[in-house]
């Protein structure tokens, strides 16, 4: 199913790996995922993102068999329970052409499609691409990230992975952006990307905000652990929809719908 790009979308996020930030090793077992992933789209998710691989700062890589036999099975026996779309979260082209086999509408690409032969196999499916900013990579890229103007900066890189994309035959209609929350950025950068997160907009394409539970939450709420960061992340997801995201990528599905549908409300929509 297409990828609606008429209303602000909510991207419930289920990993199937051991080792992410917040849920990892809770859904390793393919019931306890699939029942995850349809309590999610019961809750409001328009979007199920899966994926097989921590990218979290500090990860560990995962090798390609071991990321197909985590999310594939998922992806297909969720496809044939739902409508909802589902999204691949992987920056391996094998990867991406298994699982838009298996049911996935979407790719949700942490790496922005540089992985070899990354961008042709995205190509070549036809489906939308989520291209992501990083500052270095997972195991250092908290180490010193470093911008001249973190904005300006993240532009410039957008400017030329869509010129990319568009060289390999994929149009800007099936791009979104994601300016990567927490991906080699301080928390003066994570900040500054959500106040002016507007201006990604002139860029011409939908733009995803994946700011949840993150650790810039727990530093604004003085260290506070995953567990009790989901007020502060609905507040972020709400604000950076405020700005311009036309999907929010979110843990708390239910929490984030009650303050989208509110929000709303207040604006007449």
């Amino acid at each position: 199913m297409a990828i609606q790009k008429t209303q602000v979308l909510i991207m419930g996020i289920l990993n199937v790996t051991p080792d992410s930030f917040s849920d990892g090793g809770k859904y390793l077992d393919l019931k306890d995922a699939i029942s995850n992933a349809l309590d999610l789209i019961e809750q409001g998710a328009d979007i199920i993102d899966i994926g097989g691989e921590s990218t979290r700062p500090g990860a560990n890589s995962v090798s390609e068999a071991d990321e197909i036999e985590r999310v594939i099975p998922v992806i297909k026996a969720l496809s044939a329970k739902t409508k909802t779309p589902i999204s691949i979260d992987t920056s391996k082209p094998q990867v991406m052409k298994l699982a838009v086999e298996a049911g996935a509408s979407l790719i949700n690409d942490v790496n922005a499609l540089q992985a070899d032969g990354a961008l042709q196999m995205a190509a070549s499916l036809n489906v939308d691409i989520c291209l992501m900013h990083r500052q270095g990579l997972a195991r250092t890229m908290q180490e010193n990230p470093n911008y001249g103007d973190v904005i300006e900066d993240i532009k410039q890189f957008f400017d030329q992975r869509i010129e990319a994309c568009k060289y390999a035959g994929i149009k800007a209609d099936k791009i979104i952006l994601d300016p990567g929350f927490g991906f080699g950025k301080t928390l003066a950068h994570n900040l500054e990307i959500l106040r002016r997160f507007d201006e990604f907009k002139n860029l011409g394409c939908r733009l995803l905000a994946g700011l949840s539970r993150k650790s810039m939450i727990g530093a604004i709420l003085n260290d506070r652990d995953v567990k009790g960061r989901a007020i502060g992340s609905v507040a972020g997801a709400i604000i950076a929809v405020q700005n311009g995201a036309d999907i929010v990528r979110v843990h708390d599905v239910l929490a984030t719908k009650d303050a989208l549908l509110t929000l709303q409300a207040v604006n007449g929509e």
